[in-house]
């Protein structure tokens, strides 16, 4: 399989700034933005069948990693069963943990490497000093991430709401089995 930084006419750096503007990751950024930002990422390459990110992780956690070759699963644990579900699979220009980079709170996932991976990594620490070093810039990139989070909270509460439709419509069918099960027994007795 051939790589996208095989590419002669592009630099890695370029092919970064191109991924992190696309729509999966932060497209409210310009190409040039982009350019300055990953300037203060650093590679990471990542064996396939890695564990990137636990989910409950407490330590290490101030970071976000931008994909630019691969296939990540993102699964989280299913309470009370001691098993997991795979919840997505994010490819070239879909970024990981960017509410690690700004809480430092525990991981909300489980990320696992399912090919071998390409990534840039932003720590919070590179995000303090491009704050320092460039605000506006670093504005611009905290309100892409900011964005970036509102859509994909927006995506979960219309995904709950489907899955509180569902549970609605399987509760009133399961009533309605019960109920059918019950009346022949009550009209005898």
């Amino acid at each position: 399989m051939s790589s996208l930084f095989d590419s002669p006419e592009l630099a890695p750096e370029e092919v970064a700034a191109r991924l992190l503007v696309t729509p999966t990751a932060l497209a409210d950024l310009t190409i040039v933005d982009a350019m300055k930002v990953v300037g203060y990422m650093r590679p990471k390459l990542i064996k396939a069948g890695t564990v990137i990110i636990h989910e409950g992780e407490v330590r290490g956690n101030d970071y976000m990693l931008l994909v630019l070759e691969g296939d990540i699963a993102v699964e989280s644990d299913l309470p009370g069963l001691h098993e997991s579900m795979v919840v997505n699979v994010m490819g070239p220009g879909h970024l990981l943990g960017e509410m690690g980079v700004l809480d430092g709170a525990p991981r909300s996932a489980t990320c696992t490497a399912n090919t071998d991976i390409a990534a840039a990594v932003l720590s919070r620490t590179a995000l303090m000093r491009l704050l320092k070093d460039d605000p506006r810039l670093g504005s611009r990139l905290l309100l892409a991430i900011s964005k970036r989070l509102a859509d994909r909270l927006r995506d979960t509460t219309r995904k709950l709401k489907t899955f509180a439709q569902m549970n609605k419509a399987l509760q009133q069918e399961l009533q309605v089995v019960m109920n059918n099960r019950t009346g022949p027994t009550q009209r005898r007795g």
